[in-house]
């Protein structure tokens, strides 16, 4: 268990985080293109009856013109396919990494509490039918240690840039989540 007293040494292991890219690889492919039978279980999914999503008749008469995606399933085309086995000795992560990385540092100073505080995303365009999605994801920030009611802990921040086969960026996610200690709160 760290003390505020490890608190610096702490800051310095994740210092060298903030700015690079997340995960094993700096870009990460879709494993599927756009795909209507996706589109079509969203919208069922969260009653949206925009016919834009599923009516290709109507699409096109819309100011799209086709078929689009729905804007906020824009990250999950490039969700990797899970892995469950192991998933548990992996901190509840859908898919192995090849390195460590700041949640890693986190959880082995004893952080190993995660809670999602807010996810924000920035739409450039829908997305087409048959458009593949790449994402590269960088760690934006990571706070000081803070004390929260959960216990002391460090919000993280990543960024995920969306792009499609061109290189033309279709929008970006900043998501945040607290790494705190369990049942440390003061």
């Amino acid at each position: 268990m760290t003390t505020r007293d490890d608190a610096p040494a702490l800051r310095e292991r994740l210092e060298p985080f903030v700015g690079k890219p997340v995960g094993s690889t700096a870009t990460s492919v879709g494993p599927d293109p756009v795909n209507q039978p996706m589109i079509r279980h969203w919208a069922a999914a969260f009653e949206d009856h925009d016919p834009v999503y599923v009516d290709p008749e109507r699409a096109a008469a819309s100011r799209f013109g086709r078929v689009v995606a729905p804007p906020l399933m824009l990250q999950t085309w490039t969700m990797a396919t899970p892995r469950i086995t192991g998933i548990r000795e992996r901190g509840g992560s859908p898919v192995e990494s090849e390195r460590a990385g700041a949640l890693t540092v986190l959880d082995d100073a004893g952080f190993v509490g995660t809670l999602a505080s807010n996810s924000e995303f920035e739409i450039d365009r829908y997305l087409h039918l048959g458009e593949e999605v790449m994402a590269s994801t960088v760690i934006e920030s990571i706070s000081e240690e803070k004390q929260t009611r959960l216990g002391p802990g460090y919000f993280v921040t990543w960024v995920t840039t969306y792009a499609v086969e061109s290189g033309e960026v279709v929008g970006r996610q900043r998501f945040r989540i607290l790494k705190f200690k369990p049942g440390a709160a003061s």
